[in-house]
């Protein structure tokens, strides 16, 4: 998913050379995001800054490093505590005219640019059918492990056009909702 959304990020952003990704590095699965992401990055030329924050409080010097390093646009790695914060994210890349692509449809709701996810309700009813074959005797290690298989792209259009941003046609086109 990082690589997707850097090279949507990409697409928008033609001459994108440096990203900030802010992330929660007390997070011990958001390691391996952050990982791919640097991956993802040398692949597509991009140089990345890792902005970590582990507490609400230290999003204000997150902030500043974000903004003493101007980076071209800003990567969140999704977690519970940038979910909380995900209008404070937004309005602060609103404020730096930094194109945000995020992990779920509530940042973008919340004035994010983008976000690129799997969609949770297909994951979810997935997920019903193994609970379903479950509690009718299968073993859960008899089960197969399944990746999500239909994912979501939604661009804020609003976002796009205060940060005076023309989403390409074949953004367009891919989009699964536009938000005006």
């Amino acid at each position: 998913m990082s690589a997707k959304r850097l090279q949507l990020l990409k697409e928008l952003v033609p001459k994108l050379a440096r990203v900030a990704v802010l992330w929660n590095s007390a997070n011990p699965a958001k390691h391996q995001d952050w990982e791919e992401t640097q991956v993802a990055a040398r692949a597509l030329g991009v140089v990345v800054q890792s902005v970590e924050v582990q507490r609400p409080e230290q999003f204000e010097p997150a902030d500043a490093a974000i903004t003493r390093d101007r980076p071209d646009a800003l990567v969140v790695l999704d977690d519970s505590l940038m979910f909380r914060h995900r209008k404070r994210i937004a309005e602060f890349a609103a404020k730096n005219r930094l194109p945000t692509v995020c992990a779920s449809k509530e940042y973008a709701d919340a004035g994010s640019l983008m976000s690129y996810s799997s969609n949770l309700l297909d994951d979810f009813r997935r997920a019903a059918t193994y609970v379903d074959k479950i509690l009718k005797g299968a073993k859960p290690a008899d089960l197969p492990v399944e990746q999500p298989t239909k994912f979501e792209l939604v661009i804020n259009m609003k976002t796009a056009k205060a940060l005076g941003l023309t989403i390409p046609q074949t953004l367009l086109l891919r989009a699964d909702q536009l938000i005006e």
